[in-house]
């Protein structure tokens, strides 16, 4: 578990990481909205449990009302590869249902969570019915290919030191005021390395006086040391 607190002094540019999308049905039109959500269904999915898994053919998206998911990607022996951590208002799914593709990655809760399906014919008759909300997800797109290019920077540039300060910041950013489950095999996977890199950069970052630990939670005690330890700025 983790627990993100101690706000930076610095500004760090969580938009250049995220791949947040909790504007895109805020404000809708109501005839839009009403069509995006005539068949919508909700249901409580327990932690780990699947939404949905790389390789399937979509049949809608996904409405995250309370919780959060991670979307990850594994390789032959099962290890993953965590692409982004998404939370309350945001939506997951809609990538393959755009692109009428098979999903590109698995997502899972991270915690008990509320998720709202939406079939992919209302998302698209919204879509067709509002250009306002075309608009808005042309947008978010792009931003996501902006964020994707950041992140393989930062994969193939830093090394894991650097990668598990930035990840830190990150996910402090993205769920602020927050206490999230985050169990080290996630945090490993969502640096990019093996768990025992990350249990060994984390007592570092303790003794550095960085981080304080008490069992699964970490608590941030210098953001800007972080910072500089990520590169940035």
């Amino acid at each position: 578990m983790l627990v993100l607190t101690a706000m930076s002094k610095g500004a760090f540019p969580i938009h250049q990481w995220d791949f947040s999308n909790e504007s895109v049905l805020v404000d809708l039109p109501q005839e839009v909205y009403d069509r995006l959500t005539a068949h919508k269904t909700e249901r409580v999915y327990a932690q780990h449990e699947i939404l949905f898994r790389e390789g399937a053919f979509p049949s809608g998206i996904f409405y995250i009302v309370k919780g959060k998911v991670k979307k990850y990607k594994a390789d032959r022996e099962g290890k993953e590869q965590i692409v982004n951590l998404a939370h309350t208002g945001q939506l997951v799914g809609y990538h393959a249902v755009l692109s009428e593709e098979r999903y590109p990655d698995t997502a899972a809760a991270l915690e008990k969570s509320t998720i709202a399906f939406i079939p992919k014919e209302d998302f698209l008759a919204a879509l067709d019915q509002s250009p306002l909300l075309t608009n808005r997800l042309l947008t978010t797109l792009s931003h996501e290919f902006a964020v994707l290019v950041n992140n393989l920077t930062m994969f193939a540039r830093k090394t894991v030191r650097e990668r598990l300060a930035m990840q830190l910041l990150i996910v402090r950013e993205k769920f602020r005021d927050d206490v999230i489950s985050l169990n080290r095999e996630d945090l490993a996977n969502l640096v990019g390395t093996a768990r025992e890199n990350v249990i060994r950069v984390l007592a570092a970052f303790r003794e550095e006086g960085l981080v304080e630990t008490q069992g699964r939670k970490i608590i941030i005690r210098d953001v800007d040391k972080l910072m500089a330890i990520a590169s940035y700025p």
